[in-house]
């Protein structure tokens, strides 16, 4: 019976943080125009460091250890839509352009390696 219980709360507890997850990417509209994605990168970009700190701090202050200052996060000042747009299109359509010939390549080398393996 305590089982079942515990499942059913492990459960529970994973799927309220997916439904999260998918609702905070449905909120802040993630999966839409990259302006916005930018713009959300750009708004955590402004809240997580400070908050990353105060959590530091309480801990620090509950527990009595003392955690090194972390260096600063690198600023990121390209536009997310212009790169991805470039050379991450171009870069993913060259590789499926040449996936079939490479696998095609794989397999002859493997059936090779395979025919030396056995033949001796």
């Amino acid at each position: 019976m305590v089982a079942r219980v515990w499942s059913l709360m492990r459960f529970l507890f994973k799927a309220s943080v997916a439904g999260g997850a998918v609702y905070l990417v449905h909120d802040q509209e993630l999966l839409g125009p990259s302006d916005k994605g930018e713009a959300a990168l750009r708004r955590a970009e402004e809240v997580v460091p400070p908050a990353l700190y105060q959590f530091s701090q309480y801990v620090c202050k509950q527990t009595g250890l003392q955690i090194p200052q972390l260096p600063a996060p690198p600023k990121i000042n390209f536009p997310l839509r212009e790169s991805w747009n470039s050379a991450g299109i171009i870069k993913v359509m060259s590789a499926l352009s040449v996936a079939p010939t490479m696998a095609l390549e794989y397999s002859k080398e493997g059936w090779e390696y395979v025919k030396e393996r056995t033949t001796k």
